[in-house]
Parts: C-alpha cells; sequence; structure tokens
C-alpha cells in the first residue's frame, strides 16, 4: 500500500509540499534535535494538533494539545470557522507554551512538558472578540511580552498588530496594549495578521503575512526596540511559480545553524498544505526565503543529526466538528473497527457526529465496509464533506437497508439521490477516490464487485478548512459498524 503522499524523495532532497494535508497556519520550534509543529484546527476536535520531526521534511502525529473546545457549551453543535485560529509554539523554562486565539472569545494559553503528554487545561489571558494570532516573546532582558492581530469579521477593523506587557507566566497582562504596526501605513499592505516575534543578531524580529490567504505574501519587519517602530520588507511571494499565497508560517533554526522558514499554501478543497523553503541572510541582515523570495519545489533537505526517512504517520487523527458526548464513537473488537451510535440530524454540514480525517494527498483512495443496525430512516456511511458534500452508504427502510448515493451541492440545500437506492442484504463495502483536482468518485460493493455510483463531484472546502473525509451514522437510534478505514494512494489522474 503506497501512501498519498511522500516528501523525502530518498536521495538527500524533498519536494514540496512537505505535508499535503490541512494543517493551516503552521508555527515550528526546535528543541535540541527535535522540532514540533502545531497549526490551526478551527472547529475540529481535539484541537491543536502536536507533530514531531526531526529533519524538518517527514513529520508524524503525535498528539492534540486541546482535547475539547472552550467554552464548552458553545461548541456543542458545529461552530464553522470559529475555535482555534492560528496559535503560536514556543518552549521557555523548561516547558512547551502554546498561545492560541479563539476569535469570539479571545487569547488563552496552554502549557505541557511533553508535547505528546498530557497539556494544561487552556487559560483564558486576554478575553475579547477579534483578537487573534498571538504571540510571546520572552525577552533577553527579562520582559515578556505578546503580540495579536485583530479579525474585521469580529471587530470591525484589522490590518494591526498590538503589543502587550505580559505576566512571565502569561496569566495576563500588565498594560492595556499598543498597536506596534499599523498596517495601513506600509504601502499595499493590507490584511496583515499572524506575527512570529523573534530576536535575532541585536534585532527584534515579527514575521507576518498579508495580502489574504489564497494570494497574500510574506513580511519580514525588523526594529532595535521591542515596541518599535519596525521595518517591513516582502521576503516571500509567489513570483512565477504556482505555489499561491505563500505566507503565514514560521522561521527555524537547526542544530547545524541553518535557517528555514514553513508556511502553508491554500489548495481549497484540500486545504492549506505545508511549504518548506530554504531561508538566508543577506549582506544587509535581512532574510532570503526561498529562491530568491519565491518558493522553491525541490531543495536538499536540512542538514540535522538524524535523516531516516519516515512518512507522515503516527497516531491516526480522528477529529468531529465539535465537542463530542461519550459513547459516540467505540472500537471494535477486530483492529481499528469502529461503531458509532446514530445521532439526530440530517444535514451532514450541521451534525456534530461526523468522524473525520484530512486529506492526505492530492490522489486518494478510502475503503471501508459497513453494517447498519438501526432504526427506519437511519443513515451511515462514507463522505467527502465541505461547503458542498457527497456520500455513499446505506439507508435503513422498511424493507431493509438500501445503498444510496447523495450530494447536496449548496449551503442549505437538500440532499438528493444521484444514483437508484439498491436494496442490500449485507454489509456493503465503500470507497471514494479523490483525483487531480479534487475530483470526488464513490463506489460500492454489496457482494458482485465494485461499481460506481453517481457522477464525478468536485470536492469543495469547508469553512477556512479542506474538505473532510469522513464516517457518520445518524438516527433516532441504533448504531453502525465501520470496518478500518484504509487509506492509500490512488492511480486516478
Amino acid at each position: 500500500m503506497t501512501a498519498p503522499w511522500t516528501a523525502d524523495t530518498g536521495d538527500g532532497h524533498y519536494r514540496n509540499p512537505i505535508l499535503y494535508a490541512d494543517f493551516s497556519d503552521p508555527d515550528v520550534i526546535g528543541v535540541g534535535d527535535d522540532f514540533f509543529m502545531t497549526a490551526s484546527s478551527f472547529n475540529r476536535v481535539p484541537g491543536l494538533p502536536l507533530l514531531h520531526s526531526t529533519d524538518l521534511v517527514n513529520w508524524r502525529l503525535v498528539g492534540h494539545a486541546l482535547e475539547r473546545l472552550r467554552p464548552e457549551d458553545f461548541y456543542r453543535t458545529p461552530r464553522h470557522g470559529c475555535g482555534v485560529w492560528a496559535p503560536a509554539l514556543r518552549h521557555h523554562d523548561g516547558r512547551f507554551w502554546i498561545v492560541y486565539p479563539d476569535p469570539d472569545h479571545g487569547i488563552y494559553v496552554t502549557t505541557s512538558d511533553d508535547p505528546a503528554g498530557t497539556w494544561t487545561e487552556p487559560r483564558l489571558i486576554l478575553p475579547g472578540s477579534g483578537l487573534i494570532d498571538p504571540c510571546p516573546l520572552w525577552d533577553d532582558d527579562g520582559n515578556t511580552y505578546l503580540v495579536h492581530g485583530w479579525a474585521k469579521s469580529r471587530c470591525g477593523f484589522n490590518n494591526r498588530l498590538t503589543a502587550y506587557r505580559m505576566r512571565p507566566d502569561l496569566t495576563g497582562p500588565l498594560d492595556t496594549g499598543t498597536v506596534i504596526v499599523d498596517g495601513d501605513s506600509i504601502p499595499g499592505c493590507r490584511t496583515l495578521e499572524g506575527p512570529k516575534w523573534y530576536q535575532h543578531d541585536g534585532w527584534y524580529w515579527i514575521f507576518a503575512p498579508g495580502g489574504g490567504v489564497q494570494h497574500g505574501w510574506q513580511y519580514a519587519m525588523r526594529s532595535r526596540d521591542v515596541l518599535g517602530p519596525y521595518e517591513p520588507r516582502i521576503v516571500l511571494t509567489q513570483g512565477d511559480t504556482t505555489v499561491n499565497g505563500p505566507h503565514q508560517g514560521a522561521w527555524v533554526q537547526t542544530p547545524a545553524g541553518e535557517s528555514w522558514f514553513l508556511h502553508f499554501q491554500d489548495l481549497h478543497a484540500y486545504g492549506r498544505v505545508v511549504h518548506l523553503q530554504p531561508m538566508t541572510w543577506d549582506g544587509n541582515g535581512w532574510p532570503v526565503i526561498g529562491d530568491r523570495g519565491a518558493p522553491v519545489r525541490r531543495h536538499r533537505k536540512p542538514a540535522t543529526t538524524t535523516h531516516t526517512p519516515r512518512p507522515f504517520a503516527g497516531t491516526p487523527e480522528w477529529t468531529w466538528p465539535a465537542n463530542p458526548e461519550p459513547g459516540w464513537s467505540t472500537r471494535l473488537p477486530d483492529a481499528d473497527g469502529l461503531r458509532l451510535l446514530c445521532r439526530p440530524g440530517d444535514d451532514l454540514r450541521k451534525a456534530p457526529a461526523v468522524l473525520g480525517r484530512r486529506l492526505p494527498g492530492p490522489r486518494v483512495r478510502a475503503e471501508t465496509t459497513v453494517h447498519l443496525d438501526a432504526g427506519i430512516g437511519a443513515r451511515a456511511g462514507l463522505t467527502v464533506l465541505g461547503q458542498a458534500y457527497c456520500w455513499i452508504g446505506l439507508e435503513q427502510r422498511p424493507g431493509g437497508p438500501v445503498l444510496v448515493c447523495r450530494t447536496a451541492d449548496a449551503a442549505g440545500e437538500a440532499e438528493r439521490d444521484v444514483s437508484p437506492p439498491v436494496p442490500v442484504d449485507r454489509p456493503v463495502r465503500l470507497a471514494v477516490t479523490v483525483a487531480d483536482g479534487a475530483i470526488t468518485r464513490f463506489a460500492a460493493d454489496s457482494g458482485t464487485g465494485w461499481t460506481q455510483y453517481g457522477p464525478p463531484v468536485q470536492a469543495t472546502p469547508g469553512h477556512w478548512i479542506g474538505a473532510t473525509l469522513g464516517l457518520f451514522a445518524l438516527g433516532s437510534h441504533g448504531h453502525a459498524d465501520f470496518g478500518p478505514l484504509v487509506i492509500a494512494a490512488s492511480e486516478e489522474p
């Protein structure tokens, strides 16, 4: 079985993206010979994924810092576009720190002594609406600061960065905040957000994206004083490449002294995939990212102590679109099978009980089996879910289960059949193939071989996230048993 995407080419080089999966707004740090990454998770639960690498190319998922979204009751139903926006990951005073924003509630902090272990309950340190994309800085002089951006959708303005002096343990601010960068004063600047704060070579640095998700660019800004003024320079743009909107990420140094920059690219239904760019410094002390400020597609790997190829792997990541209730899913005795309890719902976009995975590559085939034991009207199946969606699976009718394939083409639109229902009398194998351009094709085997159902369907992103590959069981009572979800590369173009 071939992995859907491998960045390590096996010859001392890598290809971008290093993660062909929706890990938006990545932040990365180096601790000794190890690198750790977190990313935005929005309304996915659990949130704040933690990934580990020893070479910045091969990553594995090791856990999550946020088991449930806060406030608890607010996230009992899917809140698309809400939840965890761009976080910052830091290592300070022997602990790992994540500061993350919820644009509707404020800025939180959580800490741990082990990224793969237990994280503290998130503490709200700056309450308010519209505060996004925070990053702390423990200054060499002993002072502590935090900078953040603003979401116009919540507070009516954006394009500026505000900083606070903070208590050293980040439990709260020591002042009311100061605007240290006003994007409106920078020619051509718009949607300035996502700041990451560093000290280097006698300067304070803020790396921040501008221009928006799909067509933006990356700034580096420097100042001799922590609170500015900051001198901006654009250091990464699309140029003549196909890598749109290359920005919003992290600068990291290796033990060998090399600098690298990680950022995302918005690929619509595939989500915001992660790229790795080489970074050097010019004679005036400014960063040079990629190939003279444009993204590279292929490059030699970072010089690190470990070069063992390790494709994206680790803990299988299942997430819900809202805080789940106990017992919604249980493991079946035979290895990786799952039992999902039927939960009320009609529109999959509004249902909290859809168990999902990120799409892991450009060409993917996912297979499972399903057996439905539930009341009349219950449904269970395999879906590719975004602002529109399609699914294949079983529906319980008075005469027994039928195999159906359905789609909802636009938000709020009711589902419709895209193939005639077929009576079945046994568990059914289900499959979906995602081909280039996120074109999906659904198929099933009810005992006579694989048959395609419905026409090809264009997958769509969700709200700030890529499409979700999901399993679900909806109905008033009963359950559905799924076999292991087997995901591999597809050969379909």
